[in-house]
């Protein structure tokens, strides 16, 4: 049982944003019996002459208009407000119901260069990244391999205040992939923390080490990365938009909002979840699962010395016939002794009724005293953060079109439990790089050879399983306290098996021998539980994942055992061949976790 390791990047998911300054199904304390907070919030922001929410209030008091790049950028109230607009829009959308978009066009059999209007300004790439938040690595990976790159970023390329938590082991990929020097690495880490808790209401706690226990300055990183990329011959478009792209037999043509033409050998979709060209692929098609966070960053926390990985306080509660079962992590800020990150977080079906992150938040400014053990008033808000992550079950998501390649967030290899954004894109970064400059010089771009760079990949598929397990469900008809027995059992066999089988987990990385040994264990120990378990996931869920989880086993012996064998015919094979072999190879790799060592730290 993997767990949410998500808020290592939660600046990345699409509307995250931060406002930067100054369960027991029972009633918790201070709150009127029987008056569920979220209908009490509902009601007031509904109230024609109602006082604004505690929510508003803190927001609009720090608020700045200092908005940045990339999603997470924006900094007020009123972006709150679009943001839960925007999931109140998801959670209506009918199941099965498809809307077209039409940003892609595909031309077949003709000509770029034969039918563009030679009077339009043109820029010619061999790749065009769009979004550059998380795009910003991809595109200096290629540059440093002499590919002519450019970025296209409607907002300023920059990175906000708000610290990213990852793991050194994660960060160091960065370094092996050749984009970043060990001395960027130190200028980057605003703050080192241990030991890191993994906590469950009532059950116990696991302590670990070096697990997310740095905090990195996504603004010192990006403005590292940004030069980095234009001393290397890297051209960034900022403040543009992309109105549209055709796709020809020898180019893909990007239409600017300023008028402006680019193309491309290869366009590169780095705009995360919500990119235009996801939603027209998927046909504006309902997510499968959402995680919905908030959190702060605040002033005055006098034990901030440790972090919390995963930390279950509270039981499953119910709101509104919703149940809701929250966790929560947190981490020591950089900007201060006393400065300390907290989230909440709680997987949700997009559905109506579903809660709104400003519902959520003041949920959040009542629970927080009772997981931090201090009285809210004692604490100076600096910031407010709060996100949507969705995820789809069809994911990696393969090409739709010839020269264009879903990367990050976008493509949905982020796990659907952790949504580990950043810390998912550190550990593809050389797979991809390689396997896009193979793709781009060897002119393998058609949608088929793309699809081998975003393949299918069974521990991503398994981990569906984990969030289904972790998800309050009103018609499963177990305890409330179910959830919170189920990671704690997991966890503690995880960690009677040792480093071998917990340290991969605690770094988003699901393993064949490690999964048999703890659910083995977790079976032998606490057998009692496995009645629970399906009426909490149901059989169906069971059945497809024992699929999933077959291949996983099947996948890890072709890497172990069938990889060595045969590597080296392929190396003397045509580019071709070469080229969807090396892909295969890497699918079964990285789809049986086996590229995480855990002797690299």
């Amino acid at each position: 049982m993997t767990f949410p390791l998500h808020i290592r990047s939660l600046t990345l998911a699409h509307g995250l944003h931060n406002a930067q300054p100054s369960f027991h199904r029972r009633t918790f304390p201070g709150r009127r019996i029987g008056v569920p907070p979220r209908r009490r919030l509902s009601a007031v922001i509904s109230s024609h002459n109602a006082l604004p929410s505690r929510t508003q209030r803190i927001m609009e008091k720090i608020s700045t208009c200092d908005d940045v790049g990339g999603a997470g950028g924006a900094s007020s109230y009123e972006s709150l407000k679009k943001l839960d607009q925007l999931w109140s829009n998801i959670c209506a959308t009918a199941p099965g119901k498809r809307k077209n978009y039409e940003v892609i066009s595909q031309t077949i059999g003709s000509s770029f260069y034969n039918e563009a209007d030679k009077n339009t300004s043109r820029r010619t790439f061999d790749v065009v990244v769009c979004g550059g938040t998380l795009g910003i690595f991809i595109a200096t990976a290629l540059v440093s391999r002499g590919l002519h790159v450019s970025i296209v970023e409607r907002n300023q390329l920059k990175g906000r205040e708000q610290e990213w938590n990852i793991s050194r082991k994660e960060l160091m990929e960065l370094v092996h992939v050749g984009i970043l020097t060990i001395e960027d690495i130190e200028q980057i880490i605003t703050s080192i923390f241990n030991p890191n808790r993994c906590g469950f209401e009532k059950k116990g706690e696991i302590w670990v080490e070096d697990i997310l226990n740095l905090g990195v300055s996504p603004a010192k990183l990006l403005e590292i990365m940004k030069k980095r990329f234009v001393s290397l011959g890297g051209i960034v478009f900022e403040g543009i938009s992309l109105s549209n792209i055709c796709i020809y037999d020898n180019a893909a043509v990007l239409k600017l909002n300023n008028g402006d033409t680019l193309s491309s050998y290869l366009v590169i979709d780095a705009m995360g979840n919500f990119s235009p060209f996801v939603k027209q692929i998927r046909s504006g098609r309902k997510p499968d699962g959402v995680c919905l966070v908030v959190g702060s960053c605040s002033r005055g926390f006098h034990e901030n010395s440790s972090s919390d990985i995963i930390f279950s306080k509270f039981s499953v509660k119910n709101i509104d016939n919703v149940e809701l079962q929250y966790f929560w992590e947190a981490f020591p800020a950089g900007s201060g002794p006393t400065d300390r990150t907290t989230y909440m977080f709680t997987y949700v079906e997009a559905k109506p009724g579903s809660p709104k992150l400003e519902e959520l938040l003041e949920d959040y400014w009542d629970l927080l005293p009772q997981y931090q053990g201090i009285a809210i008033e004692k604490l100076e808000v600096l910031r407010v953060l709060f996100g949507i992550f969705p995820t789809f079950c069809d994911s990696p998501l393969p090409a739709a079109f010839d020269r264009i390649l879903q990367v990050g967030d976008a493509s949905g290899i982020q796990s659907p439990v952790s949504f580990g954004g950043f810390g998912s894109m550190t550990r593809h970064l050389g797979r991809l790089s390689a396997g896009i400059f193979e793709a781009v010089t060897g002119d393998f771009l058609d949608r088929h050879s793309l699809s081998l760079l975003n393949p299918y990949m069974p521990n991503l598929s398994s981990s569906w399983l984990f969030q289904r397990a972790m998800s309050a469900r009103t018609d499963s008809d177990v305890s409330a306290t179910f959830i919170n027995e189920l990671l704690y059992y997991n966890f503690q066999a995880m960690q009677q098996l040792g480093d071998g089988t917990l340290r991969p987990f605690l770094q988003d990385v699901v393993q064949f021998r490690p999964l048999v040994k703890t659910l083995g264990l977790v079976m032998i120990q606490h057998p009692q539980i496995l009645p629970s378990i399906f009426k909490q996931v149901g059989f169906g869920v069971i059945i497809n994942w024992f699929g999933h989880f077959s291949m996983l086993g099947y996948y890890t012996f072709l890497s172990s055992y069938v990889d060595p064998v045969i590597r080296q015919w392929i190396e003397n094979l045509p580019e071709k061949n070469k080229f969807t072999w090396r892909r295969r190879l890497e699918a079964w790799k990285y789809g049986s976790g086996l590229d995480y060592n855990i002797s690299i730290k």
